[in-house]
């Protein structure tokens, strides 16, 4: 996918690897996308960055306080995060951004590596149906069971049942593509009323074990 540069970065070096996570290694939450795109993170190296997506969900995240500036441009623009680290269920960029099953399954041990170094996260955001089926699917690799599967949905909230109370609760958020955005499926309001939900989830106390 580095060889077919769009007009626009063609005299860019493109990434063209397979792209790790980025934010703050204590972070509570954990964004999980889909995978870079062609002429995003696949150009850059960082995750949700170079292209509207990146611009659109970090000024989400700015105005809820997990980001120290609104936009995604490059990276050594100077973006940091608080409390919250982002990465993809898939680390290179597909054909059409369309990941097949096996590719999927074939990053989650890359994703139960990284997410080893990230011993506080309690709750999830999965960008898009792609990411939410890999978190679910990660943790029946791990044996942990919802009593029906949950769907996916903007918004929806899965808690993890009793006696798992060290798994993080899964919350839904339509990807910030710009197909979403552009026709607005996926609204500025949306993406942050989503974050904000995160952030009380955060904010809740975890129950004491018996």
């Amino acid at each position: 996918m580095a060889r077919e540069k769009k007009r626009a970065h063609r005299h860019d070096a493109y990434w063209g690897r397979p792209v790790p996570g980025f934010g703050d290694p204590d972070a509570r939450l954990l964004l999980v996308g889909l995978a870079p795109a062609a002429h995003g993170a696949n150009r850059t190296g960082r995750v949700f960055t170079g292209d509207g997506s990146g611009d659109f969900l970090m000024s989400a995240l700015h105005r809820t306080g997990f980001a120290n500036i609104a936009t995604s441009r490059h990276a050594d623009d100077g973006l940091q995060l608080t409390d919250a680290y982002i990465l993809s269920a898939v680390r290179c960029a597909p054909p059409d951004n369309k990941p097949l099953p096996e590719e999927i399954a074939r990053c989650l041990d890359h994703l139960d590596a990284e997410l080893e170094q990230l011993p506080h996260v309690r709750v999830v955001v999965a960008l898009g149906k792609i990411g939410f089926d890999a978190w679910l699917q990660r943790l029946r690799r791990h044996g942990v069971l919802f009593s029906r599967k949950p769907p996916f949905g903007h918004g929806v909230v899965a808690l993890p049942g009793e006696h798992q109370d060290r798994v993080p609760a899964l919350v839904g958020c339509y990807h910030p593509s710009r197909q979403n955005t552009n026709t607005g499926r996926l609204t500025a309001r949306m993406m942050e009323s989503v974050l904000r939900k995160a952030r009380r989830l955060l904010d809740r106390p975890r129950p004491v074990p018996a």
